[in-house]
């Protein structure tokens, strides 16, 4: 008995270490290889260990494997900014236990294939750009515990059969484009505490079917109809952003919701007029003698013409049609309290966005893009309408003075102004007083900044075709600004980071410091205004916007040094760009060495060119330096932009110009 139960003990471990030194499962590699070929870029090299010859994927990044090391049992490649597509593949590891890709650029759709992974316990794919539907499919993921979906672009209603997961805990759908209702079950009567007895029906489909869900967020999609009881348990922000039948919840306006219920109409009565049905109704009170009653209409009267007349002086002396009237009081702290009224003509062209607009625009202003310390600029996408970038003031309610309000004023209406082919467009503002709000709301160029694209790894993009297209479209910006203006305009702080590209690699300058001339100006004048009474301020009274012409000629010389270079303006080994391409830009033999290394072919016509307009924009003199005027003629008479036809004889520099068009 004891040789045969040893015999057992050796059975079996024979079995695990045949099963041990199987080869790993093809088909998984397979997969695998498949995923990281649908990824078109990486920038921080996460999948450069993927090697498809490598029959063992387990020392690949962000790949875990079974105790076994015969299975892969885990994909966890967060933040690493993968663009790419998710390929349907991933659907034939079959003992993939997790799943999570958050936070990269993964566009497409969810494949259905991902149905078939029987042992996945946690599908995270949020804060993507993904798109489409959630495919039915997903609810056949039995063991899944956790589905985070939050942060795509996924539209279509929302599949009842995710009810049938039995195991999931955790749903996060929110700020996606989902519509429809929250579906309950397949039937509208049906709810599990009055119809229990039906609860073993396994036709029924619906979120309340899934008994072990504890959280789940629906937020910022478009989801209609009402919030079915047995989610009553949820809060209220796990709903809060759609289009639902609730008035206790921030949901959003009728004119974003696709299928909103129709607003209620406002009542026909007459507000006014209630108070004289009410006292119809009521019994009669004595009345009052004829004289008296006659005493009091003229005292009223007189009284009201004093008024009258007191208020048209004050208009007279402030007659000017674009004043800006200040009233001062004090406030319960005993400190200057400001609040400005502003003449409707300076904004009235202006659209003026609501917070809760921008803040459902903007995933609940999650969405950052960009930080300094005076502001933040979150991306958007409007309802119906285009992609936005909204610049958001950093500085607290009780520091908000008089002036800075008739500097942000001012600055709306100057930047309102600008129409150019290659100037940021402003869309409109947010000024609100509750939660305290000033903001600037522009069109988004989808490439992001020039910036981006010469310093985080996409310099391979702008060939020298297109770097000079850049750099034309960028002169004429300015030319617009500083000659075709009246008044003219300056970029607050001119570099790679407030030049945006389109679609098609056009720039785009924006504004986006001009907050700090807002705070500079309103520094200097805070202490102007007294605290006495109310004074009228006409607008030639205020300091226009800084303007710096030379200043803005000096940066475009360094920014088109940036351009042809992909160096930034400043580095700790080699310290000023300028300083560090004084030593190139006059030899014509020492010209080339100025060059972006990852460019493979640019024109030297073009080079000199550039040269030379880098050493007329940095002359020390600013007496010497030319108008933007002048050096846009030379920029656009002397540089071609066309394939040159010696570059058509290769083919390999055809490839790269090509791109350019």
């Amino acid at each position: 008995m004891r040789s045969y139960a040893s015999l057992q003990l050796l059975s079996v471990f024979s079995l695990l270490l045949f099963v041990t030194c199987d080869p790993f499962a093809r088909d998984e590699v397979w997969a695998l290889t498949a995923f990281k070929e649908a990824i078109y870029e990486d920038p921080h090299m996460v999948l450069s260990s993927w090697n498809a010859l490598d029959a063992d994927p387990c020392g690949w990044s962000g790949i875990s494997c079974s105790f076994g090391g015969d299975h892969v049992v885990k994909i966890n490649i967060t933040g690493y900014s993968l663009r790419g597509f998710l390929a349907p593949e991933l659907g034939q590891i079959k003992f993939l236990q997790q799943l999570i890709l958050h936070g990269n650029n993964l566009i497409g759709i969810i494949p259905k294939e991902l149905g078939m992974l029987k042992y996945l316990q946690v599908l995270d794919l949020g804060a993507n750009q993904l798109t489409g539907p959630i495919p039915p499919e997903i609810a056949n993921l039995i063991s899944v515990i956790k589905i985070n979906l939050q942060s795509n672009g996924l539209t279509g209603s929302l599949p009842p059969e995710l009810g049938n997961l039995k195991s999931l805990q955790e749903l996060r759908l929110d700020r996606n484009r989902l519509q429809g209702s929250v579906p309950a079950s397949s039937s509208s009567d049906f709810t599990s505490s009055a119809y229990g007895m039906y609860a073993s029906n396994t036709n029924l489909t619906g979120l309340c079917q899934a008994s072990e869900l504890k959280v789940a967020d629906f937020s910022y999609n478009f989801f209609t109809g009402s919030i079915p009881k047995c989610l009553g348990y949820l809060p209220s922000t796990s709903f809060q952003g759609n289009c639902l039948q609730n008035k206790d919840l921030r949901q959003r306006s009728s004119s974003l919701c696709d299928h909103a219920p129709p607003a209620r109409t406002p009542q026909t009565t007459n507000p006014k007029q209630q108070p004289a049905e009410d006292l119809s109704n009521q019994h009669p009170r004595a009345s009052k003698p004829a004289w008296l009653l006659a005493l009091e209409i003229v005292t009223g009267t007189m009284v009201g013409c004093l008024f009258l007349i007191a208020f048209i002086t004050a208009l007279q002396r402030c007659k000017d049609k674009s004043s800006l009237i200040i009233p001062w009081k004090k406030s319960s702290s005993q400190k200057d309290h400001v609040t400005v009224y502003i003449d409707s003509e300076m904004l009235k062209d202006v659209v003026r966005f609501s917070r809760m607009e921008l803040e459902v625009a903007c995933e609940d202003f999650s969405n950052i893009i960009g930080s300094s310390p005076d502001s933040l600029v979150y991306k958007g996408t409007v309802k119906g309408g285009p992609e936005i970038a909204v610049i958001s003031l950093c500085i607290k309610e009780e520091h908000w003075t008089g002036y800075l309000e008739l500097y942000f004023q001012r600055e709306v209406a100057d930047l309102a102004r600008l129409n150019n082919e290659n100037a940021g467009k402003l869309l409109g503002y947010c000024s609100e007083s509750t939660p305290f709000t000033r903001m600037l709301v522009f069109e988004y160029a989808s490439n992001g900044t020039l910036y981006e694209h010469l310093h985080y790894g996409e310099g391979c993009q702008l060939t020298w075709t297109r770097r000079m297209k850049i750099i034309i479209g960028i002169a004429r910006g300015l030319k617009y600004f500083h000659a075709e203006l009246d008044p003219p305009f300056t970029i607050s702080e001119l570099n790679s980071s407030s030049v945006y590209l389109t679609e098609d690699f056009s720039p785009k300058l924006v504004d986006f410091e001009s907050w700090k001339s807002i705070l500079a100006r309103s520094e200097k004048n805070s202490g102007s205004i007294g605290g006495q009474g109310a004074i009228c301020v006409l607008p030639n009274s205020l300091e226009g916007r800084h303007l710096d012409v030379q200043g803005n000629i000096y940066a475009f010389g360094v920014l088109l040094l940036e351009i042809i270079s992909g160096r930034p303006p400043h580095c700790k080994d080699k310290g000023r760009l300028v300083d560090w391409a004084k030593d190139f830009l006059e030899l014509p033999e020492a010209m080339a060495y100025v060059v972006d290394p990852e460019l493979k072919h640019f024109r030297f016509e073009d080079l000199n060119v550039i040269c030379e307009v880098v050493n007329l924009c940095i002359h020390p003199d600013p007496a010497k330096q030319p108008s933007m005027q002048e050096l846009s003629t030379i920029l656009e008479s002397r540089i071609d932009t066309t394939i040159p036809a010696d570059f058509k004889a290769s083919s390999l520099a055809w490839a790269e110009l090509a791109l350019s068009s």
